[in-house]
């Protein structure tokens, strides 16, 4: 009998990991079947979910409340589903509110090895989530190169497989060219502004991003600024663009296919020689493209308390944190002022050259030029079942 493997995922990130692994998965253990549940992607590769992923993707307390009952169903039936289907591997990915309770539930009635995509970030906020995890996850795939040293302090198996943005396509010259057409952009240089892609978060950083943008576009007047929002802010971004420079660029993925947006997205990142984000993931995006960046973020008063005082790394920026450098600048908490922005981004335009080195250098580390993170994962899986 082939290999059976139960794997859920509960978020759109969730289920491109989740994908990447099960072709990972067909390729090393032709024969494999798969029960759990996914989205669009996990189910292309050949997964019946049992219920619709969307269920799952809920994010904080007050999304979460009114919810309560309905996902606690949800994760007695995912973990009876489990139980019944008896596989070699259960493996959750992220979303670990349901899936850490899935394998609690599944450890409590059964030896069925457990693993979990997707380390968390006990590197940087409340250590003890790693001993808690121990209890109910065997084996821990882990996305970014100094994880695994943590989670196996705690008692758990964990390799480092790869960061997914390794495996996203590369814009070329002729894409570049392109889009600058498109847009009309000329040969104007390009500065990125990606204020977030939460409606709270765009709130709190638009304006003064428009400001930030404003005092650097009085000593840099030919930069053109282009603006690459997710879809379900894309217009609470135009409303607040009123106050930007002239002649900003929305790339707006409504009414476009998904395929050709993501195109249109990493050719302006590509493009641009600068950027300004959000604190996030965004960071290992933008060293993919090699673009120079200035990190920025607000946090409400009694949120900023908290992390300076819990906080167990000095910066929030993975491309500063995976190089072991501090070459992107950060305003973050009080220091995200348009005074302090503008002039972050006019010391990175003027001296990129450590910046470079310091994204080369994290895309190295994060398996830029490895096997797939997917086919990584997969073999990390196979190697560690018992026999």
């Amino acid at each position: 009998m082939g290999l059976r493997v139960f794997i859920l995922a509960g978020e759109p990130s969730g289920d491109r990991l989740g994908a990447a692994l099960m072709a990972g998965l067909k390729t090393l253990s032709p024969g494999v079947t798969f029960e759990g549940i996914g989205g669009e992607r996990m189910q292309a590769e050949g997964l019946a979910s049992q219920f619709p992923m969307e269920e799952l993707s809920v994010m904080g307390i007050a999304e979460i409340l009114p919810k309560y009952r309905a996902l606690k169903r949800r994760i007695r039936e995912t973990a009876d589903a489990v139980l019944k289907m008896q596989p070699d591997v259960v493996i959750t990915i992220d979303s670990p509110d349901f899936s850490l309770r899935v394998a609690g539930l599944v450890k409590a009635e059964s030896d069925i090895r457990t693993v979990h995509y997707v380390a968390p970030s006990v590197w940087a906020w409340r250590p003890g989530r790693a001993q808690k995890m121990a209890r109910v996850i065997d084996h821990v795939l882990a996305l970014l190169p100094f994880e695994p040293p943590y989670m196996q302090a705690a008692g758990m198996a964990c390799d480092f497989v790869g960061h997914p943005v390794v495996s996203e396509p590369k814009a070329t010259e002729a894409d570049i060219a392109a889009f600058r057409q498109l847009h009309d952009l000329g040969t104007d240089p390009v500065v990125l502004a990606l204020p977030g892609s939460r409606r709270s978060e765009v709130h709190k950083l638009a304006d003064v991003f428009g400001a930030a943008l404003r005092q650097f576009h009085r000593s840099h007047p030919t930069h053109r600024i282009v603006v690459p929002a997710a879809g379900n802010v894309a217009q609470l971004v135009r409303e607040k663009l009123v106050d930007w420079p002239q002649g900003c660029v929305i790339l707006d993925p409504a009414g476009q296919v998904p395929d050709v947006f993501a195109a249109q997205k990493r050719a302006a990142f590509a493009t641009a020689e600068l950027a300004l984000a959000a604190s996030g993931t965004v960071s290992l995006e933008l060293a993919a493209a090699r673009t120079p960046m200035v990190i920025a973020y607000r946090f409400n008063w009694l949120t900023w308390q908290i992390m300076t005082r819990m906080a167990l790394i000095d910066t929030v920026t993975l491309v500063n944190l995976v190089s072991d450098t501090r070459t992107v600048p950060e305003c973050l908490g009080p220091r995200c002022t348009a005074a302090a922005i503008a002039a972050a981004l006019s010391g990175v335009l003027a001296a990129p050259d450590a910046q470079h080195q310091a994204m080369r250098l994290t895309m190295e580390r994060v398996g830029e030029d490895g096997p797939p993170p997917g086919l990584r994962a997969a073999q990390a899986v196979l190697d560690r079942l018992p026999d």
